[in-house]
């Protein structure tokens, strides 16, 4: 398993209140203006944080990515629980997205560049699945507890990176002085 990647032995640290408070998954998804028709891709989707947000907003699909089997298994597990059938699974790493090009109409990386390396490879593979007109939505660290500081990207070099790729930063904006969002188009 790559180091960087989160344990999935803790899981209950991805869902719980004192994180709801600092990342509103339903705040931040505001930020993609979605209309309600769209296919998803969420990457890293782990438990389910922004899965079960986004399928409440669209009548398409919400594609669930995420590398580690116990993350989908768990996922699986909640979708069973609440009986949903646009939500479709998919077992793959940030760097290969197991997608055909242009699928989505957007996508949702939460706190998980900082796990690809190199990071450009998973915004490459966004830029590929994301048709032309998507959005996407990065969340990511910027300081105090979390990954290592040498896993992290600032949003200063996110945004460089993104428009040196040819996306078109939308916003930039911190959610706590430890996370920050990017919404940025294709």
């Amino acid at each position: 398993m790559n180091d960087k990647r989160f344990d999935p032995a803790r899981i209950a640290k991805l869902d719980n209140p004192e994180r709801r408070k600092n990342l509103p998954p339903e705040q931040l998804l505001d930020l993609l203006g979605l209309t309600g028709s769209e296919d998803i891709l969420d990457v890293g989707a782990g438990g389910g944080y922004f899965t079960f947000p986004a399928v409440e907003r669209t009548s398409g699909i919400v594609y669930a990515l995420d590398a580690q089997s116990a993350m989908l298994e768990y996922l699986k597990s909640r979708m069973e629980e609440q009986k949903n059938s646009r939500i479709e699974i998919i077992e793959g790493e940030a760097e290969h997205i197991p997608m055909e090009d242009e699928k989505v109409d957007a996508v949702i990386c939460s706190m998980v560049l900082h796990e690809v390396d190199p990071p450009e490879q998973g915004l490459r593979e966004i830029q590929r699945v994301l048709k032309k007109g998507g959005r996407a939505l990065c969340i990511e660290w910027e300081t105090e507890s979390g990954p290592p500081q040498n896993h992290r990207i600032s949003s200063s070099e996110m945004t460089r990176v993104l428009e040196g790729m040819g996306f078109k930063v939308l916003s930039r904006q911190p959610w706590t002085e430890a996370f920050y969002s990017i919404v940025f188009e294709k």
